[in-house]
């Protein structure tokens, strides 16, 4: 059948009519396509692929439409032609059938068949091991050509049978009668015996040193044969003492060290032949060398002895080293001890004996391994592990450094090891119990050698144990013991729950921004300047910044997450994280922040479920209930509102919290201590939680629950002995009743105007009605808890719950006079009761009495020294300190009465605010002995204490104490009459603490501006003849009376009246910041919806400086600075007089309040009057107060204390502002006599010659304005001329200021006194210690006064005798000049006599 070919025209249906008739025909195609294969070669073209299975295109199959050919299909690879694929066959088979991977390999492992195998017993032998199979003993068996020798001594062996090197078998010729431990030895052939010296044993058969590298390969090996030949020849026509000779002229030429090289290159050689030899000859087998057995020279050629001169030179050549004592022979059939090489064998002889120190010589610290540091001279037996080291081997322990080279060993339980001394030296160094026994800080060593981030890499290790290891030892550098142990004893204190953030206080270069609103993205998003500092510079100035830059969050999941890790590890990591949130409110937001850490810990060990755990240790701790885990959600929710509802709503907080509190401690199926714990821990979250106004809804739910908890609670406490664990969760319950007392309050008003005033209320859940039956539940455990009073064992032992009764107590009557529905007799009947029943009684029990004495035994005012920070305290990594736990009498310690007082002092203010009728029974609280001893020593004069991270805590809770006594005597003030006894030292209490207060109490700084400090009845003296005393005190002093409206006693009447004006002047400049104003408001009266975090600012500084008194001066100062064009003249003038007003007051009335100011840091603010306008000190009242107050730091008693050459806070540099003080004087003063004085002033002879410098050399223009008389000159005019001036320069200005008459007694009197006494005195001085150019320049100055034309200057000169400031002239003159003078005049050539015209 002939088929057509397609033509022109035809259609695609036309093409596929063919292809189906050329199919149905089978006839061979008229083409045959053949492709060759790349892989198994060119197919044959016979073997053509089977054609029985064709593709075919149906015309039913196809659609009406052409595919569309965008996208373009995808490729299919063809088969090769002589392997088709089978379509019958699974792919997965094939490719299992194909995989060569070694998952397949192994998963293809079959067990060998045994079941043939013939199986024998072993042969008993008689000892009980086997013996040690040597070496020698297979050399002895096998043959040398069946031996198996290393690649790299078979190729050694075969070059120098190459290089006929090596002697053949045939010359070594051994004895059969050689003594044993003989050495045989190799008989040289004829050409090596050609190259011998006669008579010597020593063979030259070959050159030692000269190769022939360096030349061509043809000629290299004859000319280092003829090299060689040549140098044997000389030495045989040489003789032995010529050698020896020459020998000795060579060493003395070379370099030492170039011969101890060739010394140690020929022994080398020697080593490796004989080595060669051995292995050359297997069948002999060696004897070994002992060194108690001399060696013997079996050789046929050298059986004669050896010559002197020879032993003298190879003595020369191989000096002898004394032989090692080692406790065993080395054998060099052992096993790699071919070579025995001694020096490698130190290590087995004994350790030599321990050198006693004999000098005061610093030696270098070494641990055991449980981190205790051992005494240079201890002596430990050798099986404890501690002597294996190099350095100073006899000595037991590990120094920092080893230890540090261990952890990179590549042994895991080496890296564990070093890991767990590490962390017991810096528990221990944590625990102070180092003290001064080291030079230097430990932690600060460790740390600058990268410690931490040797943690941080021992993190990522695969080996869980190192892992462990490395936990334990971060949480040993981080979490300082009893720091938490304290800060969760105090949680239940009067604002306990707010803490500061544990950072450093030092300012760093980025800007530490604790903003309560913090965003995510905020968070996430670093400073510029942040994200490039690497974690090394962060964790300098920050430890905890340097770890979170590392990513230290994430491994924590993972190892958490992923690896499941021991109980010790999980509660490790938990301490840590703990640790991270109590940071900063950054670093709380990356804990929660981190993917997946917070919800795997919720759910792993806080499960709402789990099997009952019996006593004893728990295998593991994963769905298991972990109080470490709940109180790492209240670190956390302490950190901001923000985190807390983001806690309760996203973690499903809320169930749990529900889970744990239901159910008694009891009942909680856990181990009884961490079923307490739990509880406690879950009250504390839903406190904190509550103290944002969140979490209402659940006290709705478990009302039942906490009614049946506080019936519970009297029982308990009537059982003995109690339980500090139930103490504390009794504590946190009535905590948690407090706070939410507080959110059933009617919520104020939102400040219209102010963005940051509030945060928008939101109606508390908690209704009056919900709270009000709490109370007589309440009273109930505190009757029970005073019963304990007079027992301070038991009392002790009650720890927070009475001081938490009484705070739960005082937020109940707030709470309840805060409704406005209900009827306030109701109330104020309920106080009268709880007064009579409750308060009189206690006022009056001798023990609170014996508490309000032991104030000052345990006041860190009082004891600076108990604040003080530890040796090991870094400014990088902050810790509280407690290491050991506090004192019983310390503000933290059992038997602190401050909590206790500082919770009455609050429920008496809240009865006395809400009744004022109560305040004069309250008010019996302040007349207690012990406080006003307290208050004495605390206003007296002492330096303040350091302000460490546990002094700022410590500080505020005595704040707090301080500031309530001061509140109930501005009540009581109010409501008496007659002020109190001790009104002037609550005042001066008042004062002094205003300087103190730390950041966070911005609320108790405004509170005591308003009422106390500007109070005029807290000044007493001004209505008991203050002001006549202090006109006395001035007659007495100045000796003359003056104007009578210039008098302090007028001016301090009317500063007392202007005490409105003053105290809004010093609101204006002295307040704090409004948001951070409002944001203690806010947690000090309770208002929680506004309460935006429980973290406090970080505490750098006090909120007002020491000398806060002169603030709005320094603040008009500055603005002055800023701005050239001056100050409104009715703003400056009214702040300038209000301060100084005030300061005055101060300082007649109250001077321990300026006691932290030094007289020099007054007379610059004082200064600084006349700086910040050129008009204001013209004014008339400006005048008065700032003679006033000059006259104060004259005063004899004052003026010693002057001093102007130390720091001065808040000043640069004294001499600065003097300058500036003589330019403005210059300019501005026009012989203001007060301004002189204050020019003067610092002129005093006593003070630095700068000053004096700067007037007469730089300002002698100041002179001609400088007419301040010398009767009011305030201080002795002594001050100025004694002692002799010995400044050359200063007496060259002098005498040229006084000859040119720039200086002259109209328009200078008490400076031209001056220079004349210290010109007289230098030019008349005959001290013969001064040196050539002090002798010259007095002659030559004496001259020229000799000299002088003016005839009262020269008089004044030569006959000056004492300063009177009586005398219009302000000193005395000689009538005649004295002998000595006139003596030492003739001295002076006689042409300068004769043109001076001599006379007396």
């Amino acid at each position: 059948m002939m088929l057509s070919r397609p033509k022109p025209g035809e259609s695609e249906v036309d093409l596929l009519r063919f292809q189906s008739q050329f199919l149905e025909a089978g006839a061979a195609p008229a083409v045959q396509l053949v492709k060759g294969s790349r892989r198994r070669g060119d197919a044959h073209p016979d073997q053509l692929p089977p054609q029985d299975h064709r593709d075919v295109v149906m015309l039913d199959s196809l659609p009406d439409l052409p595919p569309a050919l965008l996208p373009a299909p995808s490729k299919r690879a063809r088969p090769s032609p002589g392997r088709p694929l089978p379509h019958d066959e699974d792919p997965e088979e094939r490719l299992n059938r194909h995989d060569e991977h070694i998952t397949a390999v192994l998963s293809k492992i079959v067990e060998r068949d045994t079941s043939s195998v013939t199986v024998t017993l072993p042969v008993p032998s008689g000892v009980a091991f086997p013996p040690v199979f040597h070496r020698s003993q297979e050399r002895q068996v096998k043959p040398a050509a069946s031996s198996k020798r290393s690649i790299f001594a078979q190729e050694i062996a075969a070059r120098r049978v190459s290089d006929n090197r090596a002697p053949s078998a045939e010359q070594v010729v051994p004895s059969p009668d050689a003594p044993e431990g003989a050495v045989p030895c190799e008989t040289p052939s004829s050409k090596d015996r050609g190259s011998q010296l006669p008579g010597r044993s020593h063979s030259f058969h070959r050159p030692n040193l000269i190769t022939g590298k360096g030349l061509r390969s043809q000629a290299a090996v004859q000319e280092v044969q003829t090299i060689h030949e040549e140098n044997v020849a000389r030495l045989q026509a040489m003789d032995p003492e010529e050698i020896l000779k020459e020998q000795q002229q060579l060493l003395a030429q070379l370099d030492p060290s170039l011969v101890a090289f060739l010394r140690a290159h020929n022994h080398t050689r020697e080593q490796t032949e004989t080595k060669a030899t051995k292995e050359q000859n297997p069948e002999r087998p060696s004897v070994p060398v002992s060194k108690e057995e001399p060696i013997m020279s079996t050789c046929t050629g050298e059986s004669g002895t050896r010559d002197k001169l020879e032993d003298k030179l190879e003595d020369k050549l191989q000096p002898r080293t004394p032989a090692l004592k080692l406790p065993m022979t080395p054998n060099k059939e052992w096993l790699h001890m071919d070579t025995v090489e001694l020096e490698k064998l130190h290590w087995t002889q004994d350790l030599p004996p321990l050198r006693r120190q004999q000098t005061q010589e610093r030696m270098q610290a070494r641990f055991s391994l449980q981190g205790e540091l051992l005494e240079p001279d201890v002596d430990l037996p050798t099986h404890l592990g501690l002597h294996h080291h190099g350095e100073e081997a006899e000595r037991a322990g590990y120094s920092l450094q080893e230890l540090f080279h261990l952890t990179r060993s590549q042994v895991s339980q080496q890296r564990a090891l070093a890991l767990h001394v590490l962390s017991h030296i810096v528990g221990r160094a944590q625990a102070g119990e180092f003290g001064d026994r080291l030079v230097g800080s430990v932690l600060r060593l460790l740390l600058d050698a990268g410690f931490l981030f040797l943690l941080r890499f021992s993190l990522d290790d695969r080996i869980d144990s190192v892992i462990a290891a490395a936990v334990r030892a971060l949480r040993a550098l981080l979490v300082a013991p009893g720091d938490e142990e304290l800060l969760d004893s105090t949680f239940s204190w009067y604002h306990g729950a707010s803490v500061f953030p544990m950072m450093p206080s030092h300012d760093d270069k980025e800007d530490e921004d604790e903003d309560e609103e913090l965003t995510k993205e905020k968070v996430n998003r670093k400073t510029p300047e942040e994200g490039s500092r690497p974690p090394p510079d962060l964790a300098r100035h920050d430890v905890i910044k340097g770890l979170l830059a590392t990513n230290l969050l994430p491994r924590f999941r993972y190892v958490l997450e992923v690896t499941c890790p021991g109980p010790s590890v999980v509660l490790d990591i938990l301490a840590v994280l703990i640790r991270l949130a109590r940071h900063s409110l950054e670093s709380a937001m990356r804990v929660l922040e981190c993917p997946r850490l917070m919800e795997t810990i919720v759910r792993e060990f806080l499960p709402t479920s789990w099997s009952p755990i019996g006593v004893g240790p728990a295998p593991s701790l994963y769905k298991v209930p972990c109080a470490a885990a709940m109180k790492l959600l209240r670190v956390l929710a302490s950190a901001g509102r923000n985190i807390a509802a983001r806690l309760l709503s996203s973690f499903d907080v809320r169930s749990r919290l529900c889970r744990f509190i239901a159910e008694a401690p009891r009942d909680l199926a856990l181990p009884f201590e961490e079923a307490e714990i739990l509880t406690t821990e879950a009250f504390r979250l839903w406190a904190v939680a509550a103290s944002y106004g969140q979490g209402g809804d659940l006290y709705r739910e478990l009302y039942p629950v906490l009614m049946r908890a506080l019936q519970t609670l009297p029982p308990e406490l009537s059982t003995h002995p109690l339980q500090p664990l139930s103490m504390q969760r009794m504590a946190s319950l009535l905590t948690l009743l407090t706070q939410l007392t507080l959110a059933a309050s009617t919520q104020p008003e939102a400040t219209s105007g102010s963005v940051e005033s509030c945060v928008v209320a939101i109606p508390s859940s908690i209704t009056w009605t919900h709270v009000s039956g709490l109370k007589p539940l309440v009273e109930p455990c505190l009757k029970q808890t005073l019963k304990f009073l007079r027992r301070p064992d038991v009392w002790n032992a009650l720890g927070p719950v009475p001081s938490a009764c009484l705070l739960f107590l005082g937020a109940y009557y707030q709470t309840w006079s805060q409704q406005s529905g209900l009827c306030p007799e109701d109330w104020l009947q309920d106080m009268e009761r709880f007064l009579d029943e409750f308060l009189l009684p206690l006022l009056s029990q001798p023990p609170l009495g014996r508490m309000w004495d032991s104030l000052r035994d345990c006041s860190p005012l009082c004891n600076p020294l108990s604040c003080a920070s530890t040796p090991e305290a870094l400014p990088s990594l902050v810790s509280l300190g407690c290491a050991g736990g506090c004192p019983p009498l310390s503000v933290a310690g059992s038997a602190s009465p401050f909590p206790f007082l500082t919770a009455l002092l609050s429920l008496i203010n809240t009865l006395g605010q809400i009744h004022k009728g109560l305040c004069r029974q309250l008010a019996v609280v302040l007349t207690a002995p012990g406080l006003q001893n307290y208050f004495l020593q605390c206003v007296a004069p002492a330096p303040a204490p350091q302000l460490t991270p546990f002094s700022a805590w410590a500080l505020r809770h005595e704040y707090h104490l301080q500031y309530l006594v001061l509140s109930l005597a501005q009540k009581a003030a109010t409501s008496q009459p007659e002020p109190a006894a001790s009104t002037a030292l609550h005042h001066v209490m008042a004062l002094v603490l205003l300087s103190r207060l730390l950041p966070g109490s911005e609320f108790l700084a405004h509170e005591l501006l308003l009422s106390c400090v500007f109070r005029l009845g807290f000044l007493p003296e001004n209505a008991s003849g203050g002001p006549e005393a202090a006109d006395f005190s001035d007659g007495l002093s100045l000796g003359n009376s003056g104007d009578p409206h210039c008098r302090r006693g007028a001016l301090l009447v009317q500063a007392c009246q202007d005490l409105p004006s003053i105290r809004s002047c010093y609101l204006a400049h002295c307040s704090p910041a409004r948001a951070s104003l409002l944001t203690s408001q806010a947690l000090y009266r309770g208002e929680l919806p506004r309460v935006s975090s429980l973290l406090l600012p970080v505490p750098k500084e006090p909120l007002l400086p020491t000398d806060w008194p002169f603030q709005p001066l320094i603040h008009l100062y500055h603005r002055a600075s800023d701005t050239p064009s001056g100050l409104p003249a009715a703003d400056t003038v009214g702040i300038t007089m209000r301060v100084l007003q005030w300061v005055l007051v101060l300082e007649s009335w109250r001077p321990e309040a300026l006691w932290a100011v030094p007289p020099a840091a007054r007379l610059a603010r004082l200064m600084c009057v006349y700086l910040v306008d050129s008009e204001l000190f013209r004014e008339t009242p400006i005048q008065r107060l700032v003679a006033a107050l000059l006259a104060r730091l004259c005063q004899p008693q004052v003026l010693p204390n002057l001093k102007l050459d130390c720091p001065l806070p808040g000043l640069t540099s004294f001499p600065d502002l003097y300058a500036s003080f003589l330019d403005h004087f210059e300019a501005v003063s026009f012989g203001d006599h007060l301004f002189g004085a204050l020019v003067l002033l610092p002129l005093q002879r006593r003070f630095s010659v700068t000053l004096r410098l700067a007037l007469f050399g730089e300002h002698v223009g100041v002179l001609r304005a400088l007419g301040l008389p010398l009767a009011q000159l305030p201080v002795p005019l002594e001050c100025y001329t004694e002692p002799a001036e010995d400044s050359l320069a200063l007496l060259q200005l002098y005498f040229r200021a006084l000859v040119t008459g720039a200086l002259h007694a109209r328009w200078c009197p008490v400076l031209y006194t001056v220079a004349v006494a210290h010109v007289n005195s230098f030019v008349f001085c005959q001290d013969p210690k001064s040196s050539d150019e002090v002798k010259a320049a007095r002659r030559s100055m004496l001259q020229k006064v000799w000299l002088l034309a003016d005839k009262d200057l020269r008089q004044h000169l030569l006959h000056y005798k004492l300063p009177n400031s009586s005398l219009p002239e302000g000193f005395e003159l000689y009538p005649q000049l004295p002998r000595l003078r006139q003596q030492y005049l003739q001295t002076l050539p006689t042409e300068v006599l004769q043109n001076g015209g001599f006379k007396t």
